[in-house]
This record gives structure tokens, sequence and C-alpha cells, in this order.
């Protein structure tokens, strides 16, 4: 289990454990967060589960693949370094006390 912070454009904090094994997107979506809308279900077809993740927290997630980076430039103000799809990062436990926030809307 790792525990998520995730933060809504208005500031609303909402901090869970989310089971390891899931994504970050599903540990939105199964706790009701707000923010993340996740249209093709997490199959990285959208762009909808967009966060800006921590800066002290970019170095330490795995890379952004190829289709990850192209399906960002649909995102709404994707950030070349803080951009990610949540459907796409994988929960492990060092991903212990992440941190990402959702953009003022999802396209």
């Amino acid at each position: 289990m790792a525990r998520i912070t995730y933060i809504e454009w208005g500031g609303k904090r909402h901090e869970v454990e989310v089971k390891t094994g899931l994504t970050v997107m599903e540990g939105a979506r199964d706790n009701g967060i707000p923010g993340i809308e996740a249209d093709c279900g997490g199959a990285c077809a959208c762009s909808t589960c967009h966060v800006y993740v921590d800066p002290s927290w970019v170095e330490k997630l795995p890379p952004k693949d190829e289709m990850e980076a192209d399906m960002l430039d649909f995102a709404h103000a994707p950030d070349p370094d803080r951009s990610r799809l949540t459907c796409q990062i994988k929960v492990t436990d060092a991903l212990d006390g992440l941190v990402v926030q959702m953009p003022e809307k999802q396209i």
C-alpha cells in the first residue's frame, strides 16, 4: 500500500491508501476523488487522468513512455516536466507519500 495525496485544482486535499499494483488513476477512481475523469478506463487513449506531479516526486517516478508523452499533448495546460497520466503510474510501496495535483480541467 502507498499513501497518495490528490490535490484538487481549488486546493482540497485527499489523502488515501492505494493498493500496490493498482494505478494512481484507479486509486482516485476507487476513492471517489473528483478531478480525474479517466474516460478511457486506463487504456492511455485519452488525457482525462492528467495530473501535475509534485516537483519532489518527478525524478522518483518511472519515465514516461512514448505513448504517454503523445497523449499528454492533448491534456489541458501540460507541463513538460510535471505532467503525467495517472493511468500509467503503477502503485508500488516506493510511491508512499506521492503527491499529485489535478489541472484546472480535463479535456
